[in-house]
């Protein structure tokens, strides 16, 4: 693939090898028959850019943190690596960082609308002097996160054991440096405070020295801090918020709106889309989804209900009325667009499928990967339950060569996109994966004339195997690491990671 702005990816002879998933570990595992609290069914799921660290947000408005710890366990110095034949093969694994709540329940009274906690969203920013910056939406505001690691510090060596000590400063009868539990702010874990007694008395010859008590700085903690508040700019649901590669801004988009931010301005946006009509009995699309282009900060795309794609130039115009359509042809709405790494291809995932762009063709997918094709004949039966309105997410591998998607009964499908490939992987999310091959034709080629249909309809409602599909668990969340072939995937409460 040629990257935009010169950037040129080595061809590879023949299609990449199909690749091993391995069980990595698993957080919030449930036991068999638990009842699961909706409150923490898992919302969203995001690596940062680094792929150190790992955020997941969920219905209760909680932000939940992980960090990568085996890059530390395993490593010797660089010369010892270099100096080796091989490339030591790393567990990836990820630890429990922190935790905190994010959004709460709220309610407007003006429109009588409930706003629920759930996290739509997570986007890491840059970071700065070692701490971690993330943005966080639920369905109406944005907040912007800072986390840093602060030193607890409590004070030592009082001149009076306060535990004796009164209210009004006064000492008892003895003088103490007693070493009894500090808290913070100088205080002791049994301290009672009795404002009205008088029961006291100096020890004899008074007070012989006083010393100053000494602030002593015991273990570090996590804190995280709302730094802004992005509010009221929106009058429906936030559905996507993406960074901007300049590191300054960030776009927000709702069914009908995308606004452009300032991360330091939280007072003011600037409206770029709007598709509301004038009469909204006119109402024919909305936004479902958008993101900022990776490289080029004046470009971005968003995707609408109607199957299209379009990708707008900001210096073009300040309200984006001209844009590119990208294709047209989808005739299912999108749930989820990503960029690859590059910029060069856009990842779109409908109910049915999972399309890969190139932002430079507009008439037709580089590659469709079927996905819920053997669904098809249920359709019915799946808008009756309201499971056609499930919104799949969609991802890419860092080096570009493979997608991702989620699927029902826990599933979620990783397909070979380099040409010529035939990778087609289904696995179940639990500690023993169970792999599944798909059944497909030749790899389409990038040629536009032999563009071929990929997967099997199945009118059974089944899977490749014949199990009958669950649709009450679905796969619904993923992301794929960004430097090495590791997945994580969330299924209602649980986090399963995956690595091959």
């Amino acid at each position: 693939m040629n990257g935009i702005g010169g950037e040129e990816v080595t061809a590879r002879a023949g299609p990449a090898r199909p690749l091993e998933w391995k069980f990595a570990q698993v957080f919030g595992e449930r036991a068999f028959g638990e009842e699961v609290q909706e409150v923490d069914i898992i919302s969203a799921i995001e690596f940062d850019k680094t792929g150190d660290h790992l955020a997941t947000g969920d219905r209760g408005g909680r932000v939940v943190l992980f960090n990568r710890t085996d890059t530390r366990d395993h490593g010797g110095n660089r010369r010892d690596l270099e100096m080796a034949d091989y490339s030591p093969s790393r567990h990836p694994e990820f630890h429990y960082k922190t935790e905190f709540q994010s959004h709460e329940p709220e309610f407007d009274y003006l429109k009588s609308l409930e706003i629920e906690e759930k996290i739509n969203k997570i986007r890491w920013c840059q970071t700065a002097n070692s701490a971690l910056f993330l943005l966080s939406t639920n369905d109406k505001t944005i907040k912007f996160w800072k986390v840093q690691e602060k030193k607890v510090k409590k004070v030592c060596d009082m001149n009076v054991d306060p535990s004796k000590a009164l209210g009004n400063g006064i000492v008892c009868s003895s003088i103490s440096t007693s070493s009894k539990p500090c808290i913070a702010n100088g205080g002791c874990v049994n301290r009672t405070f009795n404002y009205l007694s008088t029961d006291f008395s100096f020890p004899p010859g008074g007070i012989p020295f006083l010393h100053l008590p000494r602030v002593m700085s015991h273990e570090t903690s996590l804190v995280a801090r709302c730094r802004r508040i992005y509010a009221h700019a929106h009058d429906y649901h936030i559905n996507s918020i993406s960074n901007n590669s300049d590191g300054e801004t960030f776009i927000s988009a709702d069914d009908l709106r995308i606004n452009l931010w300032n991360l330091e301005i939280s007072s003011q946006s600037f409206n770029i889309v709007d598709v509301k009509p004038a009469n909204m009995e006119d109402l024919t699309e909305v936004i479902t989804s958008a993101e900022f282009h990776p490289t080029h900060c004046n470009m971005l795309a968003y995707s609408s209900s109607k199957g299209s794609i379009r990708l707008i130039d900001l210096r073009q115009s300040a309200l984006c009325t001209y844009f590119k359509i990208i294709f047209t042809e989808i005739i299912a709405s999108i749930s989820d667009i990503k960029f690859s790494k590059d910029g060069r291809h856009l990842l779109s995932r409908d109910y049915m499928t999972l399309k890969l762009w190139d932002i430079n063709m507009e008439s037709v997918p580089v590659a469709t990967f079927q996905v819920h094709e053997h669904l098809r004949p249920k359709l019915c039966d799946l808008y009756e339950n309201d499971s056609i309105f499930d919104k799949f997410e969609c991802c890419l591998s860092g080096d570009g060569l493979r997608v991702a998607t989620g699927s029902y009964s826990n599933l979620f499908r990783v397909f070979g996109c380099s040409e010529g490939s035939t990778e087609a992987t289904t696995l179940e999310a639990n500690k023993n994966p169970m792999r599944r091959q798909v059944q497909i034709p030749s790899r389409p080629s990038r040629s536009l004339g032999s563009l071929s249909r990929v997967g099997r309809r199945d009118s059974s409602g089944a899977d490749t195997n014949g199990n009958a599909f669950d649709f009450m668990t679905k796969l619904l969340h993923l992301a794929w690491h960004p430097t090495e072939n590791s997945l994580a995937c969330a299924t209602s409460n649980s986090l399963y990671m995956y690595y091959a």
